[in-house]
């Protein structure tokens, strides 16, 4: 048995403890929590730390496989240039994508990350997956706008969730995002998402997906002309709503990735879904666009956010605990512990874990971490603050 305690413990499922202390058996189940009021008498055997102690985190959306495209592609010029970008450069000899993955998973670890939705299109970093300390479920991802192949792309995504069932990954199929799937490809998708699944979706990340879906024009229309695709060629969905609220009828869980240009109607009518998650990637976002997502009109509809570091290739760090900082900068008012809430419990919940993860409780596993360099007295993040795995 091992008991900790620090300066606060927060559990993710009440109120913050100060200087709290939690009980853990050998195999690292909490056994025990305790409200001391703040009044710690030192005892045989109890470590404390000056710090605040909080359940792993989450990471809700993140592409592995694209760890080796680490600083190499431009920022700011929007997502439309982003996706090119990435088309033009994201192969690479398998051995480098295997390192670069590996080294990602690593980095995961060491951020404190003990669950992880991560996104694949191949099964390059499937046996780093089966191996990690983080549990991951693998989206098997699936886009394309061109009707006519929308066949061949589901049968790809049916051989790749073949392969990741092999490897004894947890996985489901998803569609990528509104704008990059024909019509035909999100209905063959949505026959393989059942009342179990788990479903991720790239939602509004950027106002060219409304011009191509609404007008069939715009930005990300005119980056599909080098792919021999044409307006007159584009069937996708013509409402991102509508699209995502089809899915949440289908699904266990939605996740909806970035929701920067996200309305205020758009979030009422998916709140009342009651099964969607706003997955906040700022990191990210600040990046690409330069543009941080609507924090305070998602939290005043919802508390079904959750937290994203997106891939390597649109973001320097893999850490969590940064998305949170940002989250919190933007919208200072925000109790820390509401924040440590996204990115621990709620998603744990979002991809169906909080059986075992995301908050403090009995019977639990969920690792302990500790927040140093914090500003204690207003109990506030900083550029410095870090995570030390503490089981």
């Amino acid at each position: 048995m091992r008991r900790i305690s620090a300066q606060y413990l927060f559990t993710s499922c009440g109120k913050p403890l100060k200087r709290g202390v939690v009980t853990v058996a050998e195999d690292n189940t909490i056994v025990s929590v305790e409200d001391n009021g703040g009044d710690f008498s030192e005892k045989a055997n109890t470590e404390f730390y000056n710090g605040i102690i909080i359940p792993g985190l989450v990471n809700c959306h993140t592409h592995l496989e694209l760890s080796h495209m680490a600083g190499a592609l431009p920022a700011g010029g929007g997502l439309a240039d982003f996706i090119t970008s990435v088309r033009e450069q994201r192969e690479a000899l398998p051995e480098e994508i295997v390192a670069a993955a590996k080294k990602g998973d690593g980095e995961l670890t060491d951020e404190g990350i003990v669950a992880c939705g991560d996104i694949s299109n191949n099964s390059l970093s499937f046996s780093i997956k089966r191996e990690s300390r983080v549990d991951y479920l693998t989206f098997i991802e699936v886009f394309g706008i061109d009707p006519g192949k929308a066949q061949k792309r589901i049968d790809g995504a049916v051989a790749l969730a073949a392969a990741a069932a092999a490897a004894g990954l947890p996985h489901h199929i998803t569609p990528h995002a509104v704008y990059s799937v024909s019509r035909r490809l999100l209905t063959l998708t949505e026959q393989h998402i059942s009342p179990a699944s788990v479903t991720s979706l790239h939602f509004l990340e950027s106002p060219d997906e409304r011009d191509l879906v609404r007008l069939r024009r715009g930005r990300l229309a005119e980056s599909y002309l080098s792919l021999g695709v044409t307006p007159e060629m584009i069937d996708t969905p013509d409402s991102h709503l509508a699209a995502a609220l089809g899915l949440s009828h289908l699904t266990a869980q939605l996740i909806l990735v970035h929701n920067t240009f996200i309305t205020a109607a758009e979030i009422q009518s998916l709140r009342q879904a009651g099964n969607v998650w706003f997955c906040l990637c700022p990191s990210s976002n600040i990046r690409i666009s330069a543009t941080m997502p609507p924090v305070r009109l998602l939290r005043e509809a919802s508390d079904r956010i959750v937290t994203g570091t997106d891939s390597l290739a649109s973001t320097d760090r893999l850490s969590i605990l940064n998305e949170m900082r940002l989250l919190h900068d933007a919208l200072p008012e925000i109790p820390l512990d509401e924040i440590v809430r996204w990115g621990t419990i709620n998603g744990a919940k979002a991809l169906g874990k909080a059986d075992m993860i995301g908050s403090i409780e009995p019977g639990k596993k969920p690792g302990l971490l500790l927040v140093e360099n914090t500003d204690l007295q207003s109990l506030r993040l900083t550029p410095q603050s870090r995570v030390r795995r503490l089981l």
